[in-house]
């Protein structure tokens, strides 16, 4: 009688795992940023897990990314606080979706997700106090751009380079800000850096809480945005 119970029950597993609706499309990921992002290599980590989960055939990954670039390089409605200057320049922006269009032309896209490192310059030239709603702002312009208002967002926090704010003014404004924008909305998330900046970087020198990540660093940090994506997509089906 067990034994037939059993076999009942993982029949009706089966029947209800065939019933249940399977995801059309593929899954989009646009990565960009500055120069932590740039730093990072997709195929190191993040890329492997993304096909892991989803399925090579399943994933469009695109990635541009440009060191030492305010935000006012993406965003096209970007303003200063006072004044006219400086103005927005949102050609790295444009280069960046030259990239997705061609990517996802001809093909029905299930979920886009938008993962983003910068604000390195933006604490430098203090501008945090307008980084709040650059940022809001630029993911809008994604989302009506691509005809989308579900598109995942993560954020990836500056790191603990300049704690102090001596070198980079509104350093902690800006990380403040990204956790602030990130946790404001179900789709929304940010990963910590804090630990990634420590070790030995890419070109085999020592480092310690320095500007960018070292060589494991990256690892890590694409494999904490690509769990991160995952985890989005999964809780916002």
């Amino acid at each position: 009688m067990k034994a037939k119970t059993i076999v009942l029950v993982s029949l009706i597993a089966i029947i209800a795992s065939s019933c249940e609706p399977k995801q059309e499309g593929k899954h989009l990921f646009i990565l960009s940023g500055q120069s932590n992002m740039e730093g990072l290599r997709p195929e190191e980590s993040f890329t492997p897990a993304i096909k892991d989960e989803f399925g090579e055939e399943n994933v469009i990954i695109e990635e541009y990314a440009k060191g030492g670039q305010p935000i006012r390089r993406w965003y096209r409605d970007w303003k200063p606080l006072v004044g006219e200057e400086p103005k927005a320049q949102p050609d790295l922006y444009d280069s960046l979706m030259t990239k997705v269009y061609k990517g996802i032309e001809n093909k029905k896209i299930a979920t886009v997700t938008f993962v983003w490192m910068q604000g390195e310059r933006d604490a430098k030239e203090k501008l945090g106090e307008v980084y709040e709603r650059s940022l809001i702002g630029l993911y809008n312009q994604l989302s009506n751009d691509l005809k989308r208002k579900d598109i995942n967002f993560i954020i990836g926090r500056l790191s603990d380079f300049d704690m102090s704010n001596e070198k980079y003014p509104h350093w902690t404004m800006v990380r403040d800000v990204q956790v602030k924008v990130a946790e404001s909305k179900p789709r929304f998330d940010w990963i910590n850096t804090d630990d990634l900046n420590d070790g030995v970087n890419r070109k085999g020198k020592e480092i310690k809480n320095d500007l960018h990540m070292s060589s494991e660093g990256y690892v890590i940090m694409g494999k904490r945005f690509a769990d991160k994506a995952i985890q989005l997509i999964e809780n916002t089906k």
